[in-house]
């Protein structure tokens, strides 16, 4: 009898009841081992933010303190005479018309440099994005340039204008500086996002009738909501925080926080009731704002990431 008659049988098929055991041993082993390691990540991550709380916890319970006991010891000495908190400081904060003035000026700052470079951004990210206009990739360039201009270089020619202009120590001179500069990495930013969007999707919005205005307000807008979160919070956080331009360009009817915590420090003696509560309104609104929008800025960061 030949081969071709009598072939060797097949192997048996595996069955699933043999494969069953192999893969839950290799499920469970997995699982234990990436939860092991997302347990120790998580603790990691957890002890960073609880180290980069610290200082701001310290300076929440100072401000609570009273000014003897912060000229006298550490904050850390609360937690054994917590009865000795009080709110004095606030009140003398409050009370304390620089500082008043400084905190609304320095909304007045803030506010419409964010508005104005998210909107102007915008546009002008949307027009290089899909608009045809004669040299647009070397408009373009120019503003990528424009990025690894320092603020510095700015200062002595800026003052020199604004001083001819008339708003030299005006809130509006400390405005125009931030939007001047905070454009070419907002237009940068949202050109790249702007381009992403499928060209399909405007095509049949222009189908439907829509003009560029509309276009732009009622598709591409809503659909760059995250990216725009982003940019906002980065150009508040930006603006809120600055020093120097404010230092230079501002004048005492005008100047903001920043500034007016600089001046108070040179007093240190007197008035140390003023600096922790002041230092900690300074620091707490912008975390304010930015814990509200998370949302939006991790959704733009991986909307970025993706693309």
């Amino acid at each position: 009898m030949t081969a071709l008659e009598n072939p060797a049988p097949a192997p048996a098929p595996k069955t699933p009841a043999r494969e069953a055991p192999a893969r839950a041993e290799r499920s469970v082993a997995a699982r234990l081992a990436s939860g092991a390691a997302g347990g120790a990540l998580r603790v990691f991550l957890l002890l960073v933010a609880l180290f980069w709380l610290v200082p701001t916890f310290g300076l929440l319970v100072s401000s609570f303190r009273d000014p003897t006991d912060i000229a006298t010891s550490g904050w850390w000495k609360v937690f054994s005479t917590p009865a000795r908190l009080t709110a004095k400081s606030y009140e003398s904060l409050l009370e304390n018309d620089d500082i008043t003035g400084a905190l609304f000026n320095t909304v007045w700052i803030t506010v419409p440099s964010t508005l104005l470079v998210v909107l102007i951004g915008a546009m002008a990210g949307y027009a290089f994005a899909w608009l045809d206009f004669k040299g647009r990739d070397w408009w373009f360039m120019v503003v990528v340039g424009l990025l690894v201009v320092p603020v510095q270089v700015a200062l002595i020619p800026l003052s020199g204008l604004f001083r001819d202009l008339g708003i030299f120590g005006d809130i509006i001179g400390v405005v125009l500086f931030h939007v001047g500069f905070g454009l070419p990495f907002a237009i940068f930013l949202l050109r790249n996002f702007f381009a992403e969007i499928p060209r399909e999707l405007l095509e049949a919005a222009r189908l439907d009738g829509a003009g560029e205005v509309r276009l732009f307000a009622t598709v591409v807008l809503p659909l760059a909501a995250p990216a725009l979160a982003s940019l906002g919070i980065f150009q508040f956080l930006w603006v809120w925080n600055d020093m120097l331009v404010a230092l230079v360009f501002s004048s005492s009817d005008s100047q903001p926080l920043t500034v007016a915590l600089q001046q108070q420090v040179r007093q240190f003696g007197s008035n140390i009731e003023i600096l922790a509560p002041g230092a900690f309104i300074s620091m707490v609104i912008p975390l304010a704002v930015f814990f509200a929008f998370q949302r939006q800025f991790v959704s733009g960061v991986m909307a970025g990431a993706v693309k």
